[in-house]
Parts: structure tokens; C-alpha cells; sequence
């Protein structure tokens, strides 16, 4: 494995251990899903436009990006 490699593997093993343990945690809006919830205000209808416009964008570019 590369150092690129490490870190990487690194990053998403700590984001993965951290959303488990606020998964198993009972306090509110510590999880992922709630946080963008609360980021892009989800519960508005602006908010829901500007959230999928932003996720489509990511996962176009995420696409072209990989298989590129």
C-alpha cells in the first residue's frame, strides 16, 4: 500500500468508527444523515432544491472523476 493509500483508508475508517458510535449514541444531530439535514435545511423546500441539486452535481462529477 501507498501512503495516499493509508490515509485514505485512515480517513474513511475513523469516519466509519465515528458514525457507528453516533449511531449507537441516543443524543440527536450527531450523525451524518442529521447533520446534512440540519446544513442544508432540508425540511424547506429551497432547502430540499439546493440539497439535490448539490448531491447530483457531486455524483455526476464523482462519476466522470472515477471513470475518467
Amino acid at each position: 500500500m501507498t501512503t495516499p493509500d493509508l490515509i485514505w483508508a485512515a480517513l474513511l475508517a475513523l469516519g466509519a468508527a465515528y458514525e457507528l458510535l453516533a449511531l449507537a449514541d441516543a443524543e440527536d444531530g450527531n450523525t451524518l444523515s442529521e447533520r446534512a439535514r440540519a446544513w442544508f435545511r432540508v425540511h424547506t423546500r429551497p432547502g430540499r432544491v439546493i440539497f439535490a441539486i448539490t448531491w447530483t452535481g457531486f455524483a455526476i462529477w464523482f462519476l466522470v472523476h472515477i471513470l475518467g
